[in-house]
């Protein structure tokens, strides 16, 4: 079904990236003017090196979203306003995962979307990618609706035909129980135009409410090259979990044969909401851009170190950090709020 049509990486060149902007009727209102100048941040960082299409509740949603957008020094010529309800703003699980072409088409692919295997209500996020398909927001692309469930940060390729996702999240059985793991991998070899995928057994985050999606756990940086959240605190509950998800990857082959070159992206302390319930930190939920690196902050030490290990695995691009601890009470961080349109 893909016809040529393949995942792209997400260093690709991007046209564009996609926000769904919180508003008064999702979960983050008893926080909400904590946590937009956080989504304004985001927001201003893309719109200075790519267009920026936003997802709007409503015309109130609209006018306080310019106001933070321009409070945060975002490029307004670049920024794109859709209208659109939505119940939440996790763009990433939501929004359309892009296929291309080697002659240059791409394709939007619109999987549905039941809020992490019937968690929360999802009934309006379940229907924003058609909504703004037809109001204009990603131009011409043609739009394919599938009715297998699939989260765009349940998976991650490396461009080359190369898919890394997880037992947790894929095998959960609110998603697609009529499927084994064997019958989702071809439906994704088929859907999404890769030749194999790599399935992680181990490795979650407390307070993760995605069933471990993988773009909080390992990430392609290159062909080559994945970075993975690591924990080196044996005492933490995640140290086993971790410690074996990492010798999963040391265990995958490239396309050549030889290992993968592995970059351990280091633990941040631990921070809780005021229910006691862990959040979910994790460095792995950078956002890869035009000419630059997004990646989230939890104003702890190991912010500098995971910018540094960046750095080295992204030699061409800036690395931005930027603070995420207020995405994190709401359980999720900077990749999962974003969408990435290739060009």
């Amino acid at each position: 079904m893909a016809e040529g049509f393949t995942l792209p990486a997400e260093w690709a060149a991007q046209q564009a990236v996609q926000l769904t902007w919180p508003h008064p009727a999702t979960d983050w209102a008893s926080r909400l003017q904590q946590v937009l100048p956080v989504f304004a941040a985001i927001g201003a960082a893309i719109s200075q090196r790519e267009d920026l299409l936003i997802a709007l509740h409503d015309e109130a949603s609209q006018r306080e979203c310019e106001r933070q957008l321009r409070a945060a020094g975002a490029d307004l010529a670049r920024c794109h306003f859709h209208r659109g309800p939505s119940n939440d703003s996790w763009a990433r699980d939501h929004g359309p995962i892009t296929l291309r072409h080697p002659d240059g088409r791409r394709r939007l692919l619109d999987f549905a979307f039941n809020a992490w295997g019937l968690k929360f209500a999802a009934d309006l996020d379940n229907q924003l990618t058609r909504r703004l398909h037809a109001a204009g927001a990603y131009g011409d692309l043609p739009l394919q609706t599938l009715g297998m469930v699939l989260e765009g940060g349940s998976i991650d390729s490396d461009g080359q035909g190369t898919l890394l996702t997880t037992d947790a999240c894929l095998l959960s059985p609110n998603r697609n129980p009529q499927w084994s793991r064997e019958e989702i991998s071809s439906q994704l070899c088929v859907l999404l135009g890769v030749e194999r995928v790599f399935w992680l057994q181990s490795g979650y985050l407390q307070g993760d409410d995605t069933d471990a999606h993988v773009d909080t756990l390992a990430r392609f940086c290159s062909a080559g090259v994945i970075a993975y959240q690591s924990c080196d605190d044996p005492l933490d509950d995640h140290f086993a979990p971790l410690q074996q998800m990492a010798a999963e990857l040391a265990g995958f082959p490239q396309i050549d044969g030889r290992p993968y070159h592995l970059i351990p992206l280091p633990w941040p302390a631990a921070r809780y909401d005021e229910e006691g319930e862990r959040l979910p930190l994790s460095y792995a939920n950078f956002l890869i851009i035009n000419g630059a690196v997004l990646l989230p902050g939890y104003d702890d030490p190991a912010d500098a170190v995971a910018a540094e290990r960046l750095a080295a695995a992204f030699p061409d691009r800036e690395i931005v950090l930027l603070p995420c601890l207020e995405l994190a009470r709401q359980h999720g961080s900077l990749h999962c709020v974003t969408m990435q349109i290739p060009a």
